[in-house]
C-alpha cells in the first residue's frame, strides 16, 4: 500500500492579487533562498525537487570529478598566469587529464591511475611529460590544501620520463646562404632575415610594428615591445610581452636595415609581416607562408590517397636539386630542414661565435634567466676538443709553475 504524502502547512503571500504559498530554503553556498506555488502539494513537490538538487550539489561540491576541480583549478591560476600560459595549461589538461579521467572523482583517483594516465605521455616529448607532471601535481596538491581530498595520489610521481629532445642545431654559414638565396623574393623572407639577423622570438617578428623599426639614424635597431598569440585562429597582439627581459633594443646590422627599408618601401601595413590586407597573420596564415620554406627541402614526406574506400600511404622521398612533378618551378634546394626558433638559435650562436660575453647576449636574446644564457653558451663554446686543446694546456702549465 502507497504511502500517503504529508503536506505540511505553508505560510501564505499576496503576489499582484493572486494567492501563493511560500517556503524557504537553504542552498549549497547557505544562502536562503524561497519557492512560490499556488497549491500546497504543488509547493511540497519543488521543494523535494529542489532538496535533491541541493543535496547533489553539495555532494558535488564536496566530492567533485577530475574534470570539475580542472576547471576549478584553472580558474584560479587564470589570477596570476598570463592568458597564453593558461591557454596552454588548458589545452594540455583537456586533452590528456580530463580526457583520460575526467569522469572519476577526485577522492578515487589513486597513484596508479596517474601512472597510467603518464604511460602514453611518457612515448613523447620529455618537455610535455615534464608539463603534464607539474600540471598534474599542481591540481592534486591545491585539492589536498582545500581539503577535497586526504591523500594525494599525485606525491610519489616521479617528474623524469619522456623522449629526450634533439639538442638544438644552429644553421651553418653556408645553410644560412642556401636557405637565403632559396626564399629570396618569397613570403617568408623578412620573417627569416629579422630572425637570422635579430634573433627575435617568432611572437616578437609577428607582432611588430614599423613604429619599432628604427632604420634611419647612425645606430639601426628594433625595439621590442609587443608580442602575437593565437586565439582560435585570431591574432591577438599585446604589450605583455614573455618576460619582463624580452622587452630590448636590439642593433641590427647593414645587410638587415636594407632588407627592412626595402619591405616598408612596399608596405601598405602597420605591420612588418602582414597578411593581403595588412592585418597582422593568423596562426593558418603563418603555417602558409612557412610551406614555402618546407617544401624546398628535401624532407621525407608523406599523403594519403583513397582507393575503392581504402586508404593507401604514398612516400615522397625529394632529391636535391630535383623538381617537384607537379610544380617544375619549384626546386628542392635544401638538403636540412628549418624551424622557426632555429632562426633565434642561429643568431644567439653567431653572438657566442663573435666572443660577446654572456651578459651581452642574455640582454639580445631576452633571456630574463641567465642560465638559459649560460647552458646554450657552454654548449657552443666549450664542446669541442679542439677549442678545449689550449685551455687545458695553458691551465696545467699554470699549475706547474705553482
Amino acid at each position: 500500500m502507497a504511502r500517503k504524502k504529508v503536506v505540511p502547512e505553508y505560510g501564505t503571500i499576496m503576489k499582484r492579487g493572486v494567492q501563493y504559498y511560500r517556503t524557504r530554503m537553504q542552498n549549497a553556498d547557505g544562502k536562503w533562498i524561497s519557492l512560490y506555488a499556488q497549491t500546497p502539494e504543488e509547493l511540497y513537490d519543488k521543494s523535494v525537487e529542489m532538496k535533491r538538487s541541493i543535496e547533489d550539489e553539495i555532494f558535488r561540491k564536496n566530492n567533485p570529478t577530475v574534470a570539475e576541480y580542472c576547471e576549478k583549478w584553472l580558474k584560479m591560476r587564470s589570477a596570476s598566469v598570463r592568458e597564453n600560459t593558461l591557454s596552454g595549461y588548458e589545452r594540455t589538461i583537456r586533452k590528456y587529464i580530463i580526457g583520460a579521467i575526467g569522469d572519476m572523482y577526485m577522492d578515487e583517483v589513486t597513484t596508479d591511475d596517474l601512472r597510467l594516465l603518464l604511460v602514453p605521455i611518457s612515448k613523447q616529448s620529455a618537455s610535455l611529460y615534464s608539463k603534464m607532471n607539474m600540471l598534474i601535481k599542481c591540481v592534486f596538491y591545491s585539492a589536498e590544501e582545500s581539503k577535497i581530498i586526504s591523500y594525494n595520489p599525485a606525491a610519489s610521481l616521479s617528474a623524469k620520463g619522456g623522449t629526450p629532445k634533439q639538442e638544438k642545431k644552429a644553421l651553418t654559414d653556408e645553410q644560412v646562404k642556401i636557405l637565403l638565396d632559396t626564399i629570396r623574393g618569397l613570403p617568408p623572407y623578412v620573417f627569416v632575415m629579422i630572425g637570422l639577423y635579430a634573433g627575435l622570438r617568432r611572437e616578437e617578428i609577428l607582432a611588430l610594428r614599423w613604429d619599432c623599426v628604427f632604420l634611419d639614424g647612425d645606430t639601426p635597431y628594433i625595439s621590442v615591445r609587443r608580442a602575437w598569440r593565437s586565439v582560435n585562429n585570431r591574432p591577438v597582439i599585446s604589450t605583455e610581452l614573455k618576460t619582463p627581459a624580452a622587452k630590448r633594443d636590439i642593433p641590427i646590422p647593414g645587410k638587415l636595415v636594407e632588407c627592412l627599408k626595402e619591405a616598408k618601401e612596399k608596405s601598405k601595413s602597420e605591420y612588418v609581416i602582414s597578411d593581403r590586407n595588412g592585418n597582422a597573420l593568423a596562426e593558418s596564415q603563418f603555417v602558409r607562408v612557412w610551406k614555402y620554406i618546407a617544401v624546398r627541402s628535401t624532407e621525407e614526406r608523406c599523403y594519403y590517397t583513397y582507393v575503392n574506400g581504402q586508404k593507401i600511404k604514398h612516400v615522397v622521398k625529394p632529391k636535391l636539386g630535383e623538381h617537384q612533378p607537379n610544380n617544375p618551378k619549384l626546386v628542392y634546394t635544401m638538403d636540412f630542414q628549418v624551424t622557426p626558433h632555429q632562426l633565434r638559435h642561429t643568431y644567439i650562436t653567431n653572438l657566442i661565435y663573435a666572443s660577446a660575453d654572456p651578459k651581452t647576449v642574455q640582454y639580445l636574446a631576452g633571456h630574463e634567466n641567465s642560465k638559459v644564457t649560460m647552458d646554450i653558451y657552454a654548449k657552443v663554446k666549450y664542446n669541442k676538443p679542439a677549442q678545449l686543446h689550449g685551455v687545458i694546456n695553458r691551465a696545467i702549465d699554470t699549475s706547474k709553475k705553482d
